[in-house]
């Protein structure tokens, strides 16, 4: 028997000059950020991305958290993170914020630790099948097996690609998952394993090429010219193209623009209409139709007005335009699905079009825009800082708004602060709203936004309700320690308040409504804040929330706690509903 070749490269060495290629190829395909959350069995990878410093990397010790981060980052660049984890039950954790970027288009690339081969299916610890873990939802993954230096061609392949897969899929942006097996022992040095040589200049080894989306359909941008500057509407949301262009098209077309927050074209302008669910509520706007409709970006969340569009009958050509040709229609109205890229496409309806007689405002923007000025003069009289809803839910939402510096992020919940910030928020510049709506959650919420003022070096709030806040209170461990500007404002109401506003309220049994749908919790969640070690703002009138927005460009952590009442908060909504309706009627 003969002694083993110890003069070559040792497995633990070839580990770890794996992972320092996947580093550094991820660092030329544009990848700036890193979330580890801490476990032995991914340390080959940690060692790497600690000891490089081109790569920022950050600790969070939750998974389901660091999942959440690194989507925030995501979420606000619009390039891919890295979130590493151990193996097992670590790794299942990756799996909300998984779904999240692959339905909200978001790209992410989730690395998960696991074992060899051998320690499959033999009771080894820590040990799942991790192959294929999160299904559909990754638009690409795979499990290379322990790295062999016999394979080494294929490294900065495999990383350029995670890349690719997760920015620019034919599905759109997403998260890819790299399940990476790793042998013990587990720490090595790359030096002398004899790394594949990276493309010349920093290039990444694969750039992928071509558009989102092919060229707009000739028919479909003439269906839209033809009715310039008549009775169309465009409806914008989030991911609806370059927001200014897209303003400055309605202007031209004469049509109204329907704006969700998200959009980045909720700005004062013209043709921009923020209060549509409240001025659809009212019988006379609601009986208003256009004559075709330009769908851009996600849906609202408003049903009043995603049900006023499957209302329109199909004689009202309705046509969406999505960059990877998304079906994002439930209602099935839609008559035109475009794949084009929204900006690309508004431009060859424009050029199409001609300047002529496009410099006069027809009778139909104006009446939208009129409606418009009226509904927001009646939301401003009823949510000011002196009135009795003045610390409602729709006032704080507004007011956050309002009174966030320019350059600010506003990250919202999903369930009522999404839906009022798009209810009731006013338009205004230079000042980002981005929500979790891929599948409508409100776990991971507080991570996002930690994610989101990471990613973005600016001042972030993030708007949530009791609920989400509680669901990731994990997100403030050691966020003190890193360099953000981030403020938490929770809206307070003792449970699940969306669900007030749905028939299970009126129709059931208040004690089974309560202890089902209501869930009141009887958590202080300025107390929870404060155990994690994180200033504590309890504010009672506007005046204490105008200070707290005055420091949300500060370095550091504050929660700010609004007390609501669940019941009260729908009779708000009520009111604000028919405050809106009786202005309508006399102007």
């Amino acid at each position: 028997m003969t002694d083993p070749d110890l003069s070559g490269p040792q497995p633990q060495d070839v580990q770890a000059g794996f992972c320092a290629v996947l580093v550094d190829e991820w660092v030329r395909a544009g990848v700036t950020d890193a979330v580890v959350a801490p476990g032995s069995r991914s340390t080959p990878l940690v060692v790497a991305l600690a000891t490089d410093p081109r790569m920022c990397t950050h600790v969070v010790l939750d998974e389901r958290s660091a999942g959440f981060v690194a989507l925030g980052i995501g979420l606000a660049t619009g390039r891919a993170a890295v979130v590493a984890t151990t193996s097992g039950t670590a790794a299942v954790e990756l799996h909300p914020a998984v779904v999240e970027a692959s339905h909200g288009g978001i790209p992410l690339i989730a690395v998960t630790a696991d074992r060899p081969g051998e320690l499959h299916s033999v009771g080894a610890p820590q040990t799942i099948d991790q192959v294929g873990l999160f299904g559909t939802s990754a638009r690409w993954a795979v499990s290379p097996g322990v790295p062999e230096l016999a394979a080494s061609e294929s490294w900065r392949s495999l990383a350029a690609r995670t890349v690719s897969a997760a920015t620019s899929s034919p599905g759109g942006p997403g998260p890819v998952h790299l399940n990476l097996a790793f042998r013990e022992p587990l720490l090595g040095s790359a030096h002398g394993v004899g790394l594949p040589p990276g493309r010349p200049e920093g290039a990444p080894w694969h750039q992928p090429h071509g558009s989102s989306g092919g060229v707009p359909s000739a028919g479909v941008v003439d269906l839209l010219a033809a009715h310039a500057p008549g009775r169309g509407l465009i409806v914008a949301g989030a991911g609806c193209g370059d927001p200014a262009m897209l303003v400055a098209a309605a202007e031209r077309l004469g049509w109204p623009l329907l704006a969700d927050p998200r959009s980045g074209c909720r700005v004062p302008a013209h043709p921009v209409v923020a209060a549509a669910d409240a001025l659809l509520r009212a019988p006379a706007v609601a009986a208003w139709r256009p004559e075709v409709v330009l769908r851009v970006g996600a849906s609202w969340t408003s049903k009043v007005l995603t049900q006023w569009l499957a209302g329109l009958g199909p004689d009202v050509a309705q046509v969406l335009v999505d960059p990877w040709g998304r079906w994002t229609d439930p209602d099935r109205r839609v008559g035109h699905v475009v794949a084009a890229d929204p900006t690309a496409f508004v431009a060859a309806v424009l050029a199409t079009v001609g300047s002529d007689g496009l410099a006069r405002r027809s009778e139909w923007a104006e009446q939208w825009a009129d409606a418009e000025r009226t509904a927001q003069k009646a939301l401003s009289h009823e949510l000011g800082p002196s009135t009795g809803l003045a610390m409602s839910e729709p006032a704080v939402a507004r007011a956050l708004v309002a009174g966030l510096p320019d350059g600010a992020l506003l990250v919202t919940s999903s369930s009522m602060p999404v839906r009022d910030v798009e209810w009731y928020s006013a338009p205004r510049q230079n000042v980002a709203v981005l929500a979790n709506r891929g599948v409508n959650g409100i776990d991971g919420v507080v991570s996002t936004a930690a994610g989101v003022a990471l990613g973005s070096g600016g001042p972030t709030v993030a708007l949530v309700g009791d609920l989400a806040f509680l669901y990731d209170a994990n997100a403030l461990v050691g966020i003190g320690s890193r360099d953000v500007a981030l403020t938490v404002m929770v809206v307070d109401n003792d449970g699940g308040g969306i669900f007030s506003f749905l028939p299970q309220a009126a129709e059931l049994p208040p004690d089974q409504f309560e202890r089902y749908w209501g869930t009141p919790h009887g958590v202080d969640v300025g107390a929870v804040a404060a155990a994690y070690g994180v200033e504590v703002w309890r504010l009672g009138d506007r005046g204490a929330l105008d200070e707290l927005l005055a420091n949300v460009a500060e370095p550091g952590v504050r929660v700010g706690v609004v007390a609501s009442e669940r019941a009260a908060n729908v009779a708000a909504h009520q009111y604000l509903n028919a405050a809106v309706a009786a202005a309508l009627l006399g102007s």
